[in-house]
């Protein structure tokens, strides 16, 4: 399922990250990737000993593990902390799947990958996230504080960017709902679970669809 959120980071909030970020050391993105990664990954990242890190992550991981769409879509179980990332002209990164296993020690599943865009869409020519699936592709470029989420078993790629800078926040989660499908599933039907609540909260059908959520919910969801 590919989900979106707008409006996640308010405009003053906005303001003061791209504050931090410009006062933060960027290094090559290809000291966080893997073997296969390193071939296709040409961007930069916000240094791990940034002074800036803890600060970036209350404002940008804050409004995101907070929001109610975020909790619906993901279910989520294990967050991790994002990546930084810029890319200037010319920096791109390939087509390619999110690794399976990430983090360090702390070890955890990649269910859900989420970028969280920082730059404004006439801030930067090309950069588009482009995610690969059965129906096709399709072509991501966000207002700046919005959010996209998607399975990470999903085929994406980031165009070249042409001209300016393409700021964003990366990260992943693994989900209590393994499967991706169901995950959907469960988001479709609680959101007609709710639109029953409001229309006839107290009609046979409002409880059958309540009740039948409930338990798909108890039969697929792994604590």
């Amino acid at each position: 399922m590919l989900a979106s959120i707008d409006h996640l980071i308010s405009a003053q909030n906005l303001t003061k990250i791209r504050q931090l970020l410009d006062e933060s050391q960027f290094v090559d993105g290809k000291l966080s990737a893997g073997d296969v990664a390193q071939r296709m990954k040409n961007n930069q990242e916000m240094s791990t000993s940034s002074q800036h890190l803890r600060e970036l992550n209350e404002l940008v991981m804050g409004n995101l593990v907070r929001h109610p769409k975020y909790r619906a879509v993901v279910w989520p179980k294990h967050i991790a902390a994002p990546f930084y990332a810029r890319y200037e002209a010319g920096m791109s990164y390939g087509e390619h799947v999110d690794d399976p296993i990430m983090g360090q020690g702390d070890l955890y599943r990649t269910d859900v990958s989420i970028t969280v865009f920082l730059s404004e869409p006439d801030e930067y020519e090309g950069g588009e996230l482009t995610i690969q699936d059965s129906y096709g592709s399709t072509q991501i470029k966000l207002p700046a504080g919005s959010a996209v989420m998607y399975p990470s078993q999903s085929r994406h790629y980031v165009a070249e960017v042409i001209s300016g800078t393409r700021l964003v926040a990366v990260t992943w989660a693994q989900s209590t709902v393994r499967d991706p499908t169901k995950r959907e599933i469960l988001y479709d039907l609680n959101q007609a679970r709710e639109l029953l609540f409001k229309q006839s909260p107290d009609s046979a059908a409002t409880k059958k669809v309540s009740a039948s959520f409930n338990n798909l919910v108890r039969r697929w969801v792994e604590l």
